[in-house]
């Protein structure tokens, strides 16, 4: 099968690259490459593997003729990225990827799949399911439902479409991300013996390692069609729904520092339901925070890892937009 991934070169996208090269798939990648062409050095040039750099908006039924599924991955990420220009955020993260999604099955590509984040339950007093009416709090939140609200009609008999709303994602990766909670709390730990907690910390999130959401993405990609067609599946498992005090307080236990209170309390607070993906397609997630946070911990102590500014999305974006007001315009791209 050959598979397009879109957003290649990002946090998901640099794991999921070659993660489906081992398991036998091509990979075809589309990105705009903002972190850098050098994330990809551990998959170019390998067999199966073809770059494509392009801005996903301006993605050609061309692109789109030879590949069997697409992955699609890129996005501005995160609530603060978003916010950034929201402008943007929508025509990137909905309206490309609605536009993507609609000349795939155009020109007969067989299966497409939405990332989509649980972010879109915005605030909950329940627990959150897929049949829970969403509440986007957030520009990031809103393109993602809107995204999926146009992509998920597109599914047919010869056009399986999926939409995976991905819990808030941990761990290490190629193309880090010191922007998400548990990357920055154990990076705050280590660096300077504080672990900051925004609010009083009793908003919740559910968590999910992300080379689980890269196994999750396969599952879906080799499911048969008539369990994934149209459907929203929510990645991550029931017992990672957390407090953000005990997300804390488990870096604390593992890397050390001092809890320290700042900010204003998060709106966004909500816990998610995982039941669906695990009866429906038997996934469950082999990885936990405390297992994110060493691995992360680990890198740093050996330093592979290091706190570059590209790792810190909306202050990589602002030195980029520094030196480039139109960095985001389509015409400044082509």
């Amino acid at each position: 099968m050959r598979v397009l991934v879109t957003g290649c070169g990002g946090y998901i996208g640099t794991l999921l690259t070659p993660y489906l090269l081992r398991k036998g798939y091509q990979v075809k990648c589309v990105d705009r490459l903002f972190f850098g062409k050098d994330l990809l050095n551990h998959v170019i040039g390998e067999k199966g593997f073809e770059l494509v750099e392009m801005d996903t908006r301006a993605i050609s039924k061309d692109v789109l003729r030879d590949v069997d599924a697409v992955v699609d991955l890129a996005a501005l990420s995160n609530d603060p990225a978003g916010e950034l220009n929201p402008e943007w955020t929508m025509d990137i993260n909905y309206r490309a990827r609605s536009r993507t999604a609609r000349l795939a099955k155009e020109v007969g590509v067989s299966r497409y799949i939405l990332a989509s984040s649980c972010s879109v339950y915005g605030r909950q007093e329940v627990m959150a399911d897929e049949s829970t009416e969403p509440n986007p709090l957030t520009t990031y939140a809103k393109a993602n439902l809107l995204a999926e609200k146009d992509i998920l009609p597109l599914a047919s008999d010869r056009f399986t479409v999926t939409a995976l709303r991905f819990a808030t994602v941990y761990g290490p990766s190629v193309r880090m991300r010191f922007d998400l909670v548990i990357n920055a709390m154990t990076l705050s730990a280590f660096t300077e013996g504080v672990i900051y907690v925004e609010g009083d910390g009793m908003q919740e999130r559910p968590l999910v390692h992300i080379m689980d959401v890269v196994r999750a993405v396969n599952l879906v990609l080799e499911a048969p069609s008539d369990r994934v067609n149209g459907q929203v599946f929510n990645v991550g498992s029931d017992e990672q729904n957390y407090r953000v005090i005990d997300m804390a307080r488990i870096v604390q236990s593992i890397v050390g520092g001092e809890i320290r209170f700042r900010g204003v309390v998060d709106r966004r607070s909500y816990r998610v339901s995982f039941r669906k993906i695990r009866e429906t397609l038997g996934f469950n997630a082999i990885y936990n925070v405390d297992d994110g946070i060493k691995q992360i911990y680990h890198e740093l102590l050996t330093g592979h890892l290091k706190p570059e500014d590209r790792w810190f999305t909306v202050k990589w974006y602002k030195t980029l937009l520094a030196k480039d007001p139109n960095l985001f315009n389509l015409s400044s791209s082509q």
